[in-house]
């Protein structure tokens, strides 16, 4: 089996400082040119197809774009175009297809009807000459090199930092645009906790189901990391919104079930501290990802993040000790994290 620090996903979880520090070198002609193309043909929302992994960064763009840039985004249906045959009409859209291969039928599909019918098209791939970036008017390479691993690591929080790219190209906020320059030191600071983290994983290999809260930007994170421990440990999670948890699923907890929360500072940290009353009080057990010492004083188990970083960029640091997580998870169950089982590194669907 392959040890942890010479797996290829080791590595990768550790190329990302230099992975966004090139693409947000690279991308900004790119960025700016489509930023360009939405002003002037005055799209009005955005419809993103993705699967896996890229459709966490569609959630993440869901937020930026709509947070920042007051755009509507929506996710794609795929099967309505592959295999319904009834593609909706797209009207004033920009149709964004986010892929690591460019090559799934589905997503390429969307993007072909949305050109047949005139609608601005971009793609955020790791593939340049991929089927899904020649149905694409601008391809944003994420130039993140070859991803040997099968959990995409680096390329998606190169997609994300695509994103975000795209949101500061459309409003030109210069504050913004140093802060996201900033990006791949602090990813770089979010690398320093393995030796937390192996402690988490330790204190978690016996466990065979938990689920992960995330709110506002990092709704997209709570989702990534549960796909990553899905991938790599075989844990049965499920990802919610505190919302969404304080609904039914509250009903799941009691005395030791753990939770794993991820609440950077920023305008939803009162929510997520209520939260956490609230689990605290029924003896959940906490396994926290935060910045602010008041999110991480409830935690049995705590993962700090980098300071000062907005909450609009935190999704980018807080899946990093996530990723690590899920690694060393799955280093204690004695798992081969570059060969999950039953996984492919490119999936086909339609």
């Amino acid at each position: 089996m392959t040890s942890l620090t010479t797996s290829h996903l080791y590595r990768e979880i550790h190329e990302q400082p230099e992975v966004l520090a090139r693409l947000l070198a690279n991308g900004w002609d790119v960025a700016r040119r489509l930023a360009a193309a939405i002003r002037e043909r005055q799209i009005e929302y955005v419809v993103i197809a993705a699967r896996g992994t890229s459709d966490n960064a569609a959630r993440y763009a869901q937020y930026v774009l709509g947070g920042r840039n007051r755009l509507p985004v929506g996710l794609a249906t795929p099967s309505l175009f592959t295999i319904y045959k009834t593609p909706p009409r797209f009207g004033r859209a920009l149709v964004l297809g986010i892929s690591q291969s460019g090559q799934s039928p589905d997503i390429v599909a969307v993007l072909a009807e949305a050109r047949r019918q005139g609608v601005l098209t971009a793609a955020l791939t790791n593939a340049p000459t991929s089927p899904l970036a020649q149905v694409a008017d601008e391809v944003l390479d994420l130039a993140a090199g070859a991803e040997h691993a099968i959990a995409a690591t680096k390329t998606y929080t190169a997609q994300l930092a695509a994103v975000a790219l795209l949101s500061v190209a459309l409003d030109g906020d210069e504050e913004a645009i140093s802060l996201l320059r900033r990006v791949p030191d602090w990813v770089a600071q979010a690398l320093r906790v393995e030796e937390q983290v192996a402690r988490v994983a330790e204190r978690y290999r016996h466990r065979q189901a938990c689920v992960i809260i995330g709110r506002g930007y990092n709704y997209a994170t709570a989702f990534e990391l549960a796909l990553k421990l899905k991938e790599l440990t075989y844990t049965v999670v499920e990802a919610y919104s505190s919302a969404d948890f304080l609904h039914g699923p509250f009903a799941l907890i009691e005395p030791g079930f753990p939770l794993i929360v991820i609440a950077p500072s920023g305008p939803m940290m009162p929510e997520m501290l209520a939260f956490m009353a609230k689990v605290t009080a029924r003896q959940a057990e906490l396994l926290v990802l935060s910045d602010a010492p008041a999110a991480l004083a409830p935690a049995q188990m705590a993962l700090p993040l980098p300071t000062g970083v907005p909450e609009w960029l935190s999704p980018l640091t807080a899946i990093v000790p996530g990723q690590l997580l899920a690694l060393y998870l799955a280093q204690a169950r004695h798992l081969d994290p570059d060969r999950p089982r039953g996984l492919r590194k490119v999936t086909v669907t339609r």
